[in-house]
């Protein structure tokens, strides 16, 4: 590559080694982006530069070798967008810890780290696939935008848990509340806006943002509590703020937000916009609205914001999150439901964001229904808690979701993460979902599982304690 000039635009990160450095100044071997951003590497300055997307100015490759792995890099900057680099850099901590096995080769004894299945299925839900699996009519696999009888007995189930009417028409059948949340931001927000999310958070919603166009704002929640902070979240509200998404039942802390702090967000909502001139979206989403411990009950952010979008799915109650299914619901009172009601179904189709099949619409009144065995989830917590809270885990009982969030008995939540999967115990690493020094354990595991992965718990505390005492 000897002499060639490459156009800039902003120097990027492929995350395969890369990594930038500070600027202004450029090492010698190195080269300076447009925005005089310093490229390098974990050993050292580069020879050659990779760039994204055609710019204004160019710049001159250093004259030296360009191997296989930079050649399919620059190949790779010149189709693929910034945004899907963007994207794909936020994604790489999920991919890399929940995607991969832990250490490939060794079989883990218990794997905690997603609220995947590991019994089998509840049998309502096999019944209802397998009956609606079978056409009664020529048209049975026809396209299926929305299939009223679904329509109804999602909005029946609002009603009657959230107490207030919900109507057929406000619901719009999405493929679990992801696709919920992903046609709630194509429908309402613009390019240059901002989108304000609570942290730790669902590993998703950042890159869902950037794939909306908008700018993600986010607001961390403090432990060991966790509550929702109604004055950092209103302190970060601006002209270009369009939506805030919050989740409650929170994953992954299990908090589940009181009354109060819900009306005082409203309240705030409703200020801001007023101030700004346009109203604040409020996408709340609901996943583990139903798995709730202690006789709880939930209560939805919707009912005190008129602007409000709720997102709901069936993934977790009847805990089969390969059938994706769920919905959107338009708050009752919003002020603007019509134009609602015209523009999400052609969204949709438009945003490429799929419906559920027709066999998951058909069978959706029959899944409303079940709920996997709470009594067996609660009665695990409880003992897992006890548990480790005796071998000297700092852990916290959760309200409401599948998880366990204790704190790591070393800084790095990721070296006591490895000691456990040695042992082949898998658990979710803070860092993955922006809490550091803590873990997270899914609930949604066999008894007898969860029993074998005591003492590996027990010993691994026991050796992180002497790696720590050894630390000068």
């Amino acid at each position: 590559m000897r002499g060639v000039s490459l156009p800039t635009l902003d120097v990027m990160r492929f995350n395969h080694g890369w990594a930038e450095g500070s600027e202004p100044e450029v090492s010698a071997g190195g080269v300076r982006g447009s925005r005089g951003h310093v490229l390098g590497t974990a050993a050292g300055p580069i020879e050659s530069i990779a760039v994204l997307r055609p710019g204004l100015e160019t710049v001159p490759v250093r004259d030296g070798p360009v191997d296989a792995s930079t050649e399919r890099m620059i190949n790779m900057a010149q189709v693929i967008a910034k945004r899907a680099e963007v994207v794909q850099r936020i994604l790489r901590p999920f991919f890399d810890t929940v995607m991969q096995p832990p250490i490939p080769g060794l079989p883990m004894i218990a794997d905690f780290r997603a609220g995947d299945p590991q019994e089998p299925a509840l049998p309502g839900l096999v019944d209802a696939l397998q009956r609606c699996s079978t056409p009664t009519s020529t048209d049975w696999f026809a396209y299926r935008l929305t299939h009223e009888p679904a329509r109804r007995a999602a909005a029946a189930s609002l009603t009657s848990e959230l107490g207030i009417e919900f109507s057929a028409e406000d619901v719009f059948l999405t493929r679990g509340a992801s696709g919920a949340i992903a046609l709630a931001l194509h429908t309402v927000i613009d390019p240059g806006d901002e989108v304000v999310f609570l942290s730790p958070p669902w590993f998703f919603y950042e890159a869902m943002i950037h794939t909306s166009g908008a700018t993600p704002v986010r607001v961390r929640l403090e432990p060991p509590a966790f509550d929702l902070d109604v004055a950092a979240i209103v302190s970060v509200l601006g002209p270009r703020t369009r939506a805030v998404i919050i989740n409650t039942p929170h994953n992954p802390t299990g908090r589940i937000y009181s009354a109060a702090a819900l009306k005082r967000l409203a309240q705030g909502l409703a200020e801001a916009g007023e101030q700004y001139g346009r109203p604040i979206w409020l996408i709340s989403d609901e996943a583990y609205c139903r798995i709730l411990f202690d006789n709880r009950s939930f209560i939805s952010p919707g009912l005190y914001h008129p602007y409000s979008i709720l997102a709901r799915t069936y993934t977790k109650s009847a805990l089969a999150p390969g059938q994706r299914l769920g919905f959107l619901a338009l708050a009752p009172g919003l002020p603007e439901a019509e134009i609602m009601r015209k523009v999400l179904p052609r969204v949709i189709y438009s945003s490429g964001l799929a419906m559920p099949d027709a066999v998951m619409q058909y069978a959706m009144p029959d899944i409303d229904g079940l709920l996997i065995d709470m009594a067996a989830l609660q009665r695990r917590r409880d003992d897992m808690v006890a548990v480790l809270r005796e071998q000297g885990y700092e852990v916290h009982s959760p309200e409401a979701t599948f998880y366990l969030m204790p704190r790591a008995p070393m800084d790095d939540d990721r070296t006591f993460c490895a000691l456990l999967a040695e042992q082949g115990v898998a658990v979710l690493p803070g860092r993955v979902i922006e809490l550091p020094g803590y873990f997270r354990i899914s609930l949604t595991v066999p008894d007898e599982t969860a029993e074998r992965s005591l003492p590996i718990f027990a010993r691994a505390i026991e050796q992180a304690r002497s790696i720590v005492r050894r630390q000068p």
